[in-house]
């Protein structure tokens, strides 16, 4: 018994003393198992394998993710640049604020010119010379230069520019220039986004962040859908790319809530697919084609006391514009829409994209309750003209 004991002890003196040398070893010459194991001919140890986890019908990795986006970036960020937009401005000196509260705005001074610059970001979209970027970047500029990634500049010409979007394509005459990847997979909530420009004027910059949601409103003046992100986007990103993490191409960087509003992380882009189909328009005809019915409209007030949401399915028409198709038909004001053709009418945006994405000229009919009782009239699209920007709630 005796003897077992001490030979149960010195086996465990020798694998602690073994345990010992090992860590020793690993510590300070790492790597050498690996080649111990190549020498004596074994088999490496298996890689990992990614486990899944099944959500409905998706199966998803559970794998962390990669510890690096520099090769997303290094995709893209040759096809970000820099836009200088220089702008003439007129100001005529006046009194100072105290006087001019009591005298007006009396001049105390000839008029004179001095040079404005805008800064912004655009992205290039073809490698024959089409550059994307905010239509605010560039309004009112006589010139416009663009800084391209390897040091070059080249003097831009403006193809046209849509304000309800936001965007404005560019054209400058290079060769060999880096057109950005286009992504072709919806962006959902959650998927990992990248911005790249040059915010303040500082250099390209990349920040990272998370598509925080999509279908955003901005105004009732603009209904477009925007992609909301926490990737920070600061004064001369405008016009940037948002990529994700392969460096695709999945909106254009536009608008930020700044600390003014007391927000912080909260930025918009223009998806890609706005993007794309607003750019086409551009240059096939120097500008964008929206129908309307020609009306005025708002959500469905909903009685505080009912029960229900804020905001009823449909739309409640405020207004109808003398001459346009719905006046024609016969809307009249307090009018619930609630069908356009054979789809449900969910908010005033979505009234908006829809009418307008369909070609002048289209026949629709548009259901609806009038004074408790429901009614179908049909009517035809027109072409949309140039509203103020008052009036760009107009659907």
């Amino acid at each position: 018994m005796r003897r077992l004991t001490h030979t149960l002890v010195f086996v465990v003196r020798f694998a602690v003393i073994g345990l010992a040398i090992a860590f020793v070893i690993g510590l300070f010459w790492p790597g050498t198992g690996r080649q111990l194991r190549a020498r004596l001919g074994l088999a490496a140890p298996a890689p990992a394998t990614t486990a899944v986890t099944t959500v409905g019908s998706h199966t998803l990795p559970t794998q962390e993710g990669p510890v690096s986006y520099a090769d997303a970036v290094a995709r893209a960020a040759p096809s970000v640049v820099n836009i200088y937009a220089n702008k003439l401005v007129t100001e005529q000196p006046t009194l100072p604020e105290p006087l001019r509260r009591i005298f007006g705005n009396v001049p105390t001074g000839p008029a004179y010119t001095r040079r404005e610059q805008s800064l912004g970001s655009g992205v290039i979209v073809s490698d024959d010379g089409y550059i994307l970027t905010n239509n605010h970047v560039i309004t009112g500029a006589q010139n416009i230069q663009v800084l391209l990634y390897d040091g070059r500049v080249a003097q831009a010409q403006v193809v046209g520019a849509d304000p309800d979007t936001d965007l404005a394509v560019l054209k400058i005459d290079v060769s060999d220039l880096p057109a950005i990847q286009m992504a072709s997979t919806a962006t959902r909530v959650g998927d990992v986004v990248l911005a790249i420009g040059n915010p303040l004027g500082i250099g390209q910059t990349v920040t990272m962040g998370i598509v925080s949601a999509i279908g955003r409103q901005l105004s009732m003046a603009n209904p477009e859908a925007f992609i909301q992100t926490d990737a920070a986007i600061n004064f001369g990103n405008s016009g940037g790319a948002l990529i994700n993490a392969r460096g695709n191409l999945v909106g254009i960087n536009t608008a930020l809530l700044g600390h003014a509003s007391g927000a912080e992380g909260i930025g918009f882009a223009i998806p890609v697919k706005t993007a794309r189909r607003v750019m086409q328009q551009i240059i096939d005809t120097g500008h964008v084609v929206r129908s309307w019915l020609g009306i005025s409209y708002t959500h469905v007030p909903v009685p505080a006391n009912s029960g229900l949401p804020a905001a009823a399915r449909g739309v409640m028409v405020t207004g109808v514009y003398p001459g346009g198709p719905a006046d024609k038909a016969g809307i009249q004001p307090g009018d619930i829409l609630l069908k356009i053709g054979a789809h449900n009418i969910v908010d005033p945006p979505h009234l908006y994209r829809r009418a307008s994405a369909m070609p002048p000229g289209t026949a629709v009919t548009l259901a609806g309750v009038r004074n408790g009782r429901s009614f179908h009239v049909k009517l035809k699209l027109t072409r949309r003209p140039v509203l103020s920007d008052t009036a760009r709630s107009r659907g």
